[in-house]
């Protein structure tokens, strides 16, 4: 998995993740978002790269929305097919804004 950050300005970051988001690479988007969020009041995921994700990967991802509820919102973008097809399964699709 790679992540690149764009800082778009003092409230806005994008985090584009690609790869695979499962077990052994979700610490490090943890990690990543936890250094990104302070301050900020809109997140962005870009996973135009992510070809996989685990349930490890939807906790991490479930972490950010609960911590932008607090202090702004939080969106997906270029999700893939086979992505939204696991966000609807495990019902992400209720609490996450994807676009």
């Amino acid at each position: 998995m790679t992540i690149s950050k764009c800082v778009e300005s003092d409230e806005r970051v994008t985090l584009k993740v690609s790869g695979r988001l499962d077990t052994n690479s979700a610490p490090e988007l943890d990690t990543e978002l936890k250094r990104s969020v302070e301050g900020i009041t809109e997140l962005v995921f870009d996973l135009e790269g992510l070809e996989y994700i685990s349930s490890a990967g939807l906790r991490v991802l479930l972490y950010a929305q609960k911590i932008m509820d607090k202090q702004g919102s939080m969106k997906l973008i270029h999700v893939s097919p086979v992505l939204m097809d696991i966000f609807e399964i495990t019902d992400f699709v209720s609490i996450l804004t994807i676009e």
